[in-house]
């Protein structure tokens, strides 16, 4: 039996949103990056809502992640949301003091 690797990974969802699973960490953060960036660069909407609901467990890398992308849907003039981010994932923002930013949109 093949063992069981949690996958990360990132996708468009059926309204456009950018929907992030699994585990963000420093080794699947790179590819991460760059399919998000292909992504927001994709879609079409004014508003790009990310969503996290389905992220299992993330270090620091998951908020570079998510800074990374807000840069990205910015230059894409685009206006972001965040939505269903991990309890690890707001304990990092809030000790990073980031978590006003990540309310902004």
């Amino acid at each position: 039996m093949i063992e069981s690797v949690s996958e990360s990974a990132i996708r468009l969802g059926d309204a456009g949103e950018l929907l992030l699973s699994g585990v963000l960490d420093y080794r699947t953060g790179p590819a991460l990056r760059k399919q998000g960036q292909a992504l927001i660069k994709s879609v079409s909407a004014a508003e790009l809502v990310i969503d996290c609901s389905a992220v299992q467990k993330s270090s620091s890398v998951g908020l570079s992640l998510l800074l990374c992308f807000m840069r990205d849907a910015k230059a894409a003039g685009k206006t972001w949301s965040i939505r269903g981010m991990p309890e690890d994932m707001r304990e990092i923002a809030q000790v990073s003091e980031l978590t006003e930013l990540l309310a902004q949109s």
